[in-house]
């Protein structure tokens, strides 16, 4: 009877692995919102430029190589990012992993054009989005 009990008991989760759960599942919402959110800001502002004007951190030497003008790249990259924002919403495993390879080639980017503390934000920024992905292994 000790048996069935002590089985029965460890069977429930404690209030401690509830409480650890629901923090997990916290940093989960907080995660998936951001890099839903950011993403589809920037990218709307790569058509408006009420934060920045995002063509400035276009490095030279990606500019040159483009078959068009840097702002038409820069639009395309407005939707790309709005598109990723979208899909963390709805797919947060898959965009997390989408955001963070996307931030990773900003990150090159910045580099080329010599924003070295934006690209470590940036880096950051991956590495959360890296994180999401993990936290959200065996989900979806």
């Amino acid at each position: 009877m000790g048996t069935i009990t002590a089985n029965y008991d460890s069977a429930r989760p404690s209030a401690q692995n509830l409480a650890a759960r629901s923090s997990v599942e916290k940093v989960i919402s907080i995660l998936r919102l951001t890099f839903g959110l950011v993403p589809i800001v920037a990218g709307l502002d790569k058509f408006t430029h009420i934060l920045v004007n995002w063509d400035q951190y276009l490095a030279p030497q990606v500019a040159e190589i483009l078959p068009f003008a840097p702002h038409t790249f820069m639009l395309i990259v407005g939707v790309i990012e709005i598109i990723a924002g979208l899909i963390v919403l709805f797919k947060p495993r898959i965009g997390s992993l989408i955001v963070c390879l996307w931030l990773l080639g900003i990150v090159i980017n910045l580099l080329l054009a010599g924003y070295y503390d934006i690209a470590v934000r940036d880096a950051v920024m991956a590495i959360a989005a890296f994180s999401l992905f993990t936290l959200l292994s065996g989900k979806q």
